[in-house]
């Protein structure tokens, strides 16, 4: 893992802690991304989500789009499947109940952008939860708890 100690990172050291990240990750895995617009959110989990497709030795997607207006995309790697949430538009819980996310994650690995409704919600599973905060415009500093 990168040292936390110097922990502002521009976009090449963010691609790769995600690199290193991933080694941490298996099936049941959650990450929870925070930090405001623009933090680079959608961006860490475009490094996570590709790097686990080149540790798999599996061609990457063409795209890694955001999830805000779908509010859930997937990704299939061959017996292990990525979802990908941003529930910047969920506004209450029983929107939440709604996507089904506690049935999905123990079968894959899950990244979801604005979490905290979720958080909120009495979520009783292990989580990295990975704030990424605005620096300047080239550095994020990035706190995990």
């Amino acid at each position: 893992m990168i040292d936390q100690k110097n922990n502002f990172y521009n976009l090449e050291d963010l691609e790769i802690f995600a690199k290193n990240f991933i080694k941490k990750l298996s099936r049941g895995s959650i990450v929870c991304l925070k930090g405001e617009l623009g933090s680079g959110k959608t961006t860490f989990a475009r490094f996570i989500i590709n790097s686990i497709y080149d540790s798999k030795k599996i061609s990457r997607p063409i795209s890694i789009k955001s999830p805000s207006f779908p509010i859930l995309l997937t990704y299939d790697l061959h017996g292990l499947e990525i979802f990908h949430y941003d529930l910047y538009r969920i506004k209450n819980i029983s929107e939440l109940d709604q996507l089904d996310i506690l049935e999905n994650i123990k079968n894959s690995i899950t990244l979801i952008e604005w979490p905290d409704l979720l958080i909120k919600k009495n979520f009783n599973h292990d989580f990295y939860l990975i704030e990424l905060i605005i620096h300047n415009e080239n550095q994020r500093k990035i706190n995990i708890k």
